[in-house]
């Protein structure tokens, strides 16, 4: 099943307690979700506590217009409810040591130049919008993402 994906990128680390209110708030839009009065057959992930992943069965019912902007709105409140940034584009998310760190993209330079990172550094590719691409394109080392221009910077 090809599922319609949305990738949010949490800007800093969540403690335990607002984890535990994050996915509640989630679970709970999830569960009231619709578009056009219809319940969407949705789902949502929060991968790692830093990557939050929507994913809609469009065979069921398709997202409208007005429920992505039921998303986007929601996604707006978890961002002040939370301190944090949800929607900057900007923010990179890289594995470091099984872990996923999180940084805007202007610094990906510097964490090259300090051997932080490398060209086999996987990053995440937040921009994917099917379930089809999050399994086989999400998750790639640098050299094969946008970031690819800081590799030639680097020389």
């Amino acid at each position: 099943m090809n599922q319609r994906v949305w990738i949010y990128t949490l800007s800093k680390p969540l403690t335990s307690l607002q984890l535990s209110d994050f996915t509640a708030d989630c679970n709970a839009f999830i569960s009231a979700w619709t578009a056009h009065e219809i319940k969407l057959d949705a789902s949502f992930e929060l991968y790692k506590n830093r990557l939050l992943i929507f994913k809609v069965n469009e065979s069921s019912y398709n997202a409208s217009g007005c429920s992505i902007d039921k998303q986007t709105r929601f996604v707006k409140e978890l961002e002040t409810k939370f301190n944090i940034e949800l929607l900057n584009r900007l923010l990179v998310a890289y594995e470091l040591n099984s872990e996923i760190e999180v940084v805007h993209q202007s610094k990906i330079k510097d964490l090259l130049a300090n051997e932080v990172i490398n060209e086999e550094t996987f990053v995440y590719n937040n921009t994917l919008n099917n379930s089809l691409q999050l399994e086989n394109e999400w998750k790639v080392p640098l050299k094969n993402s946008w970031l690819n221009k800081y590799l030639i910077a680097k020389i």
